[in-house]
């Protein structure tokens, strides 16, 4: 019984960062350019199973608190950036969440998307891709 209990005390550990290996959450955003923050981005679950993201917040000084989506097309144009959603359909693939798009607000266009959970779950890997995950970037994004 003693050897059972301590085995346990000794997978606890274990299992906390799968439970916390998740994208849902809060987020800041770092740019891939230049390594400073844009924006706090609440990624959540959908009634369907797959994931959204929406900007909470826009911390990029030059665009202001509030900025439009003006190179936007459609239902988002010329529409603020705070509390747009900016990343929808991602389905859960293993460790990563696949097969959704996402809109970047500073040239309007939507891309592909793959997000990856670091182990530690202190991290993010979103990537933006155009056919293949090959072809594309990644920002890494920090939980908050």
């Amino acid at each position: 019984m003693r050897s059972i209990v301590l085995l346990l005390f000794l997978l606890l550990p274990l299992a906390a960062p799968a439970q916390q290996a998740s994208p849902v959450g809060t987020w800041r955003t770092i740019d891939d350019a230049t390594g400073k923050p844009k924006s706090i981005v609440q990624v959540y679950a959908t009634d369907d199973g797959t994931l959204q993201a929406r900007v909470l917040q826009v911390l990029d000084p030059e665009k202001g608190p509030n900025p439009l989506c003006d190179a936007c097309k459609g239902k988002n144009h010329n529409r603020p950036v705070v509390g747009m959603v900016i990343a929808w359909g991602l389905r859960h693939n293993g460790s990563r969440w696949d097969d959704g798009r996402i809109l970047d607000p500073g040239n309007g266009k939507v891309y592909s998307a793959r997000m990856t959970p670091g182990a530690d779950g202190k991290t993010l890997e979103v990537r933006g891709y155009i056919g293949m995950p090959m072809l594309g970037r990644t920002q890494v994004w920090q939980r908050e």
